[in-house]
C-alpha cells in the first residue's frame, strides 16, 4: 500500500470517529433536555364547569297542595209530579242553558185537572152572580123582607166569593202541576248519563233524578293548606284577591288561573290542613267536575330578594353551601342560608351577594381552590330544568 493510500485510509477512520462521538453528544443532550423538561412541573388543568350569576329581583311565594275540581253548582234534576215520560229532550254531555227543554211528562192528566178546576170557577162565579141578585132584591124590599133574610143572602154571598178565592187557588196548583210536566235546566252546565230512559214511569218520590247538571262556568277547586300559613292567607285576603294556579296532577302543564274565594270556617285538627275554595273562569273547559290537580296559592311576593338556581345549593355535613368563582377563576365554598325555593329558584337569606358567579354544574369534580374553565349556563339549566 503507498504513503498516499495509507492516508485516505487513516482520514476515513478519523472522520467515522468524529461523527459517531458527535452523534453521542447530540443524543446525550437530547436525553437531559428531555429529561429536564418531564421533571418541570405542569400547570393546572382548569376543570370545565357551568355558572350562573346571583341574581336580585322579586321572588313570588307560593303555597303549592292537591286538589279536586267540583262544579261550581251540581243538581240532581228529579220530576215533581207523577207520570211517564213521553220524551228526553237532552243529550249526554250537552252543555245546556238555564231553562232549557230536559224531559216532557205525558200533560194530559194535569190538563185535564186545571179545566176542571176553571170550570168549578165558572160555576161559583155563575152562583156569586146569582147570590147578589138576590141580596139587592132582599134589599129593595125594605121593611117587607125580614132581617134574618137579608143578613142569610148577604152571607151567601161571601160564601160563594170564598169558594171563588178557593177555585183561584186550585187554578193555580192545578197550573203549576202542569208546569212541572216540562222539566227544565235549573242552571247552566253540563249534563251527565241519563238516568230514565223515554217511557219510564216516574214519580216524585223517587230518589234516582232524571239526570245531573254540574255547571263549569265557573268552576271551583277545593285544595288545602297547611294550618299554620291560616293567618298570613287571611291577612293577604283581606288586603286583595289571592291568585291560585291549577296545574295538572304531576305539576308540569299550567291548566288555569283563579282566585282565592273562600277559606274554611274551621281547621282540620286531624291532618292540621285548611281547606280553601278557589274560581275559574274555565271558559276553554279544561277543568272537569272530579279532576285530581295540583295547586299553587300565591301568598306574597318577596322584594328584591337574593336568588340563585337550585343547582347551586349543595348539601354538605356541615349544612348547605356553594362554590362561588373568585377573581383569579378559582372555586370557594360559601356557606350558605337558604329560604323558599320554588320554579328551580331558591331565596339566599345569607352567604351570596348579587352578582356572585356560582357553579351550577360540574361540582362534583371541584375542590376548594380548583381552577375552573366556567361556561354560563342557559336560562333552563339554570332553573334546574
Amino acid at each position: 500500500m503507498t504513503t498516499r493510500s495509507r492516508f485516505r485510509w487513516t482520514s476515513l477512520i478519523l472522520l467515522a470517529v468524529l461523527l459517531g462521538g458527535g452523534a453521542v453528544v447530540v443524543r446525550h443532550y437530547r436525553g437531559s433536555d428531555a429529561a429536564a423538561q418531564a421533571n418541570k412541573p405542569r400547570a393546572p388543568v382548569p376543570i370545565p364547569v357551568k355558572i350562573a350569576s346571583v341574581e336580585k329581583s322579586d321572588f313570588p311565594v307560593y303555597l303549592t297542595g292537591l286538589g279536586t275540581v267540583q262544579g261550581f253548582n251540581t243538581v240532581v234534576v228529579r220530576t215533581r209530579v207523577d207520570g211517564q215520560i213521553d220524551r228526553i229532550a237532552f243529550t249526554e254531555g250537552q252543555i245546556v242553558r238555564e231553562g232549557d227543554l230536559l224531559a216532557q211528562i205525558d200533560p194530559r192528566p194535569f190538563q185535564a185537572a186545571l179545566d176542571q178546576a176553571k170550570a168549578k170557577k165558572a160555576q161559583d162565579e155563575a152562583n156569586l152572580a146569582n147570590a147578589n141578585l138576590d141580596l139587592q132584591r132582599y134589599t129593595k124590599l125594605g121593611e117587607f123582607a125580614t132581617r134574618q133574610q137579608t143578613d142569610t143572602q148577604r152571607s151567601t154571598v161571601q160564601q160563594v166569593t170564598a169558594l171563588i178565592a178557593a177555585d183561584d187557588a186550585a187554578i193555580a196548583n192545578a197550573q203549576t202541576q202542569l208546569d212541572y210536566t216540562t222539566v227544565k235546566a235549573p242552571i247552566a252546565g253540563v249534563v251527565g248519563f241519563r238516568q230514565v230512559d223515554k217511557g219510564n214511569i216516574v214519580n216524585a218520590a223517587t230518589q234516582t233524578g232524571i239526570v245531573t247538571i254540574a255547571q263549569i262556568e265557573p268552576i271551583a277547586v277545593i285544595f288545602t293548606a297547611p294550618e299554620q300559613h291560616l293567618v298570613d292567607i287571611n291577612a293577604q285576603l283581606a288586603a286583595h284577591p289571592l291568585e291560585v294556579d291549577a296545574y295538572t296532577s304531576d305539576g308540569k302543564r299550567l291548566l288555569s288561573k283563579g282566585t282565592l274565594s273562600v277559606v274554611n270556617n274551621q281547621v282540620d285538627t286531624t291532618s292540621g290542613t285548611i281547606r280553601l275554595k278557589a274560581v275559574f273562569d274555565n271558559k276553554d273547559h279544561v277543568l272537569w267536575p272530579g279532576l285530581s290537580i295540583s295547586t299553587r296559592l300565591l301568598v306574597t311576593t318577596l322584594k328584591d330578594a337574593v336568588v340563585v338556581p337550585d343547582d347551586a345549593v349543595q348539601h354538605g355535613i356541615d349544612g348547605l353551601y356553594a362554590f362561588a368563582i373568585n377573581a383569579d377563576s378559582k372555586a370557594e365554598v360559601r356557606k350558605i342560608k337558604a329560604g323558599r325555593s320554588i320554579d328551580g329558584r331558591t331565596v339566599i337569606e345569607d352567604g351570596l351577594a348579587p352578582g356572585d358567579r356560582v357553579i351550577v354544574a360540574g361540582q362534583y369534580k371541584v375542590q376548594p381552590g380548583s381552577l375552573v374553565s366556567a361556561a354560563v349556563a342557559s336560562a333552563d339549566a339554570a332553573k334546574g330544568q
